[in-house]
């Protein structure tokens, strides 16, 4: 949703080419920015790390300076618990992926390079231009970027749900132009679940999911990867909830959409048969296929405990594998089987092995090791298909 007090982008870059120091309404100097297509934000109440405009919760957006809060009454600073940028934040008090309570940056047109680093959060995902942009980014100063295209001339980002009672808090962004040209380069989507979601610190988790490690295993050179699978997910969820939205908002021929669900379908609590399942799914597949990507659908890994007595891992009866198994040769669409593929490497290294590979006490979610595990063998199969 769109400031209606927009101004032409050239006012802030002319002043920023220029050098010129912006005075902020609490009367400290804001950095000089470097160019007009690289941008640094410190928000919150406390001092300005040099190189970093200084943003309060008061600072509506103006004209003139090319940034600022469009309901800056729906904003309020808070204290963080790092340090430099780390030290305060803002706090987006109303929220949700359609709400006109956003930062707001005017740039010219193209693609940006946009990294955010939260506040004090327990669970906060990362809306811009009215969609998710970084789903469930967990604990305290969580860091990521991503990418998107501007066609209208300004940036509209708000950090909001990502569990219910949490605050939804932004330290720092930093805004970097990658091209003029506004085209998303090519990406692979993922969608899934808690075995699939980022955990934070990126580089560094104790738990993993294989989305948040295809990266290692996938040429940032060919392809770009955006994870928006979340935990306790279901295939209504992911398709109905906003995740599938943002998706189809970007995704174009060339690009990938690798979607692994059903977990938490066959939970009782969350009420949807394997016909259903098989059909909610059957739709987002239809859906990707009309924007001209591909689709490929994955059936999830067993248990770490999934062993027989002779020391063979499976699990082919989990998670409705064969609603997945079926509905990718119904619709043409490529299947990478991580459940069987998954339990030939649990069995080739052992039970013990396979258990170090999961969460302490927990036999379904996949460690940092698990996950990256987990990746490799997405992607060593997508190059057996020819699909990468």
């Amino acid at each position: 949703m769109k400031s209606k007090l927009r101004s032409k982008w050239g006012t802030l870059s002319c002043m920023m080419l220029v050098g010129a120091l912006l005075s902020t309404c609490w009367g400290q100097s804001s950095a000089v920015h470097a160019s007009a297509t690289a941008y640094k934000f410190d928000f919150g109440a406390g001092s300005v790390v040099s190189g970093y405009t200084g943003v309060q919760a008061s600072t509506a957006y103006n004209p003139s300076t090319g940034y600022g809060f469009n309901t800056p009454s729906n904003i309020k600073n808070v204290s963080a618990s790092g340090t430099g940028i780390g030290s305060d934040a803002v706090q987006f008090v109303t929220f949700g992926t359609k709400s006109n309570n956003t930062f707001n940056v005017d740039l010219p047109n193209g693609l940006y390079e946009v990294k955010v680093t939260l506040g004090n959060t327990t669970r906060s995902s990362v809306a811009a231009e009215g969609v998710y942009q970084l789903i469930n980014m967990t604990g305290d100063l969580a860091t990521d970027q991503f990418q998107i295209p501007i066609t209208d001339g300004q940036l509209n980002l708000l950090v909001t749900e990502g569990k219910v009672g949490a605050v939804f808090t932004l330290s720092a962004l930093e805004i970097t132009q990658v091209s003029t040209n506004p085209t998303t380069h090519p990406t692979i989507y993922v969608g899934g679940d808690s075995t699939v979601a980022n955990y934070y610190p990126l580089a560094n988790s104790v738990q993993g999911g294989w989305g948040q490690m295809l990266s290692k295993f996938i040429n940032q050179n060919d392809y770009l990867v955006r994870n928006m699978a979340s935990g306790g997910q279901i295939a209504r969820g992911f398709r109905d909830d906003g995740q599938l939205e943002a998706i189809l908002k970007y995704i174009k021929p060339g690009d990938y959409f690798i979607v692994q669900l059903g977990i938490n379908d066959t939970n009782a609590k969350n009420n949807t048969t394997e016909a259903q399942f098989k059909e909610i799914m059957r739709d987002m597949v239809k859906q990707v296929k009309a924007k001209g990507a591909t689709v490929i659908l994955s059936t999830p890994q067993g248990r770490a405990t999934d062993f027989d007595s002779s020391g063979v891992h499976h699990a082919e009866g989990r998670w409705y594998r064969a609603a997945t198994i079926a509905l990718a040769q119904e619709e043409n669409v490529p299947l990478i089987d991580l459940n069987i593929l998954s339990s030939a490497y649990f069995t080739s290294i052992g039970a013990n092995a396979t258990l170090a590979l999961y969460m302490n006490g927990d036999t379904l979610h996949p460690n940092y090791a698990g996950a990256t595990e987990l990746a490799r063998i997405v992607v060593e199969n997508m190059k057996a298909q020819g699909l990468y």
